[in-house]
């Protein structure tokens, strides 16, 4: 599991105005939460290294009270990260309301939600040899199964959701300092744009997902076959496809009014998957194209090729 780690801001006061704060602003809360096994150790020591001030597996009743400590230190905490799991019992329904109970006071925790595949999760436990904190006497899978039930209602109200099963650590950094940096408050959207060859399975974290298979295939191309979809003359050729470029136009349209959405929710991070059969041509032109008419489109934009040079 995690270990404890230092940092700075977050958000709640509980007692009287002279006391502590007032909830604009004061203190920044984040929860970290997930299946075991997919990262929450990881996001801890980011969380730390990007200033976050990161407790780990803290009782759901004592959340309320770390914050309104937090928020009487005269700045020197202003970011707290706390991590959670499935340890502590009546973990979903004390967690529930202590969201609840920060929210009505101007605090909304950010909640940051790991996951990854059943067969990923089982090789990482067999490669450590470690038990599921769930499992007791029955198989490794059966701890995995019932621990994402339980977990399945905080999944559904997390701000970010990042699916660890086919990203490096560096890649699971670089996504929650997007999300979490310093400036994440005040910054609008993040937009990830990911390119993915369908026969490899959808990313799983995916909040939209757009099907280039429409289009032409370079790859019955000859000249086109071996390059991909960042070279010049196969973004050329899928660009210049019949109805692609209002396509791009409309589904444009249709992110800012998403991106509207999310911002107005208090949601900053959003998930594009651009696929096509095998993620090399038209899902990477289109997904780099994607990125270039967005970027001016009040969004951080980040590209990642999933699937590009698996073939």
């Amino acid at each position: 599991m995690t270990e404890e780690q230092h940092g700075q801001p977050s958000s709640d006061a509980r007692t009287s105005p002279s006391a502590t704060p007032t909830a604009t602003g004061a203190i920044e809360v984040a929860i970290v939460s997930g299946l075991s096994g997919a990262g929450r150790s990881t996001a801890a020591k980011v969380l730390e290294d990007m200033g976050w001030f990161v407790v780990d597996n803290l009782p759901p009743e004592l959340i309320s009270r770390m914050v309104d400590l937090g928020s009487r230190t005269s700045g020197d905490v202003t970011r707290i990260a706390i991590v959670l799991d499935v340890r502590t019992r009546a973990f979903t329904e004390d967690l529930a309301s202590v969201i609840k109970d920060l929210d009505t006071r101007g605090y909304r925790p950010r909640v940051l939600y790991l996951e990854a595949d059943d067969a990923i999760l089982i090789r990482r436990f067999e490669s450590n040899r470690r038990s599921h904190p769930l499992q007791g006497g029955g198989r490794l899978a059966d701890g995995i199964t019932r621990e994402r039930m339980l977990l399945e209602p905080l999944r559904q109200e997390a701000d970010v959701v990042v699916d660890t099963s086919k990203i490096s650590v560096h890649q699971l950094r670089n996504q929650i300092e997007r999300a979490f940096g310093q400036d994440a408050p005040d910054r609008h959207a993040s937009l990830t744009v990911v390119s993915f060859g369908f026969k490899y399975g959808l990313p799983l974290d995916a909040d939209m997902v757009v099907d280039m298979r429409f289009l032409p295939n370079p790859h019955w191309i000859p000249e086109l076959r071996e390059h991909t979809g960042r070279d010049q003359d196969v973004s050329d050729y899928v660009l210049s496809q019949d109805g692609i470029s209002e396509f791009l136009d409309r589904y444009v349209e249709l992110l800012g009014l998403v991106n509207g959405g999310y911002r107005r929710e208090g949601k900053r991070y959003l998930t594009l998957a651009v696929g096509c059969t095998g993620g090399k041509h038209r899902s990477v032109a289109v997904a780099e194209e994607f990125a270039r008419r967005l970027a001016d489109e009040s969004l951080a934009v980040t590209v990642v090729h999933r699937d590009l040079g698996r073939e």
